[in-house]
């Protein structure tokens, strides 16, 4: 048997088949687990950068809570310096106020001193039509007299006012046909321009 370019050939001329050398085993597994560790740092190399990725959206999201959160707490801030101002000047006033209503008082009631007392006697008895009380308001000066009348009942919380014309020397009944039926502890004023007030309660 001789060979022709490379071929095994029999005694009667035909070539005889070579069979293709069989792969070693060895080199076989190491071929595989090449290609799984190259799976697994594929897999590894995925893994990372999608943690990367979450870790970046996560910093992100907490930097956008963070400037959110600085953004609220400086809103909240300027409020309270803007509300401690607005309570500052509401005290300043309220103080002024005071004051205001400090001195006019200390002037009502000096010139309230300074007025002579209002020439009128109250007494009260019980209505004749068995309805509460009646005020007798006896005008014991020479003149004539316009007064206005002020009824309170501490009870209800309920007031009214009334203007009274006056004779001189003379009594005037005021019940319950003229527009009160007066009950104890209701409040009484009387007043006029020319005469210090007179306060009083039924009772």
């Amino acid at each position: 048997m001789s060979t022709q370019s490379g071929r095994a050939v029999s005694p009667d001329n035909q070539p005889t088949p070579v069979n293709p050398p069989t792969p070693n085993p060895a080199r076989r597994r190491g071929l595989i687990v090449s290609l799984g560790l190259n799976v697994v740092l594929f897999v590894l190399v995925c893994g990372l950068v999608l943690y990367a990725f979450m870790l970046k959206v996560d910093l992100d999201e907490g930097k956008r809570r963070l400037s959110k959160e600085i953004e609220t707490r400086q809103q909240a801030e300027r409020y309270l310096v803007e509300t401690r101002g607005l309570l500052t000047d509401s005290l300043r006033e309220i103080e002024q106020l005071k004051a205001q209503l400090a001195y006019k008082d200390s002037n009502d009631q000096a010139a309230a001193s300074a007025k002579p007392a209002l020439p009128l006697a109250v007494n009260f008895r019980s209505s004749l039509l068995g309805k509460g009380l009646v005020a007798v308001i006896e005008n014991t000066s020479d003149r004539y007299l316009t007064v206005v009348l002020t009824v309170r009942n501490p009870t209800l919380s309920t007031v009214k006012r009334f203007k009274l014309e006056l004779k001189p020397k003379s009594s005037t009944d005021f019940g319950h046909l003229e527009g009160w039926q007066f009950a104890s502890g209701d409040e009484v004023g009387l007043f006029n321009d020319g005469f210090s007030g007179l306060q009083l309660r039924v009772p």
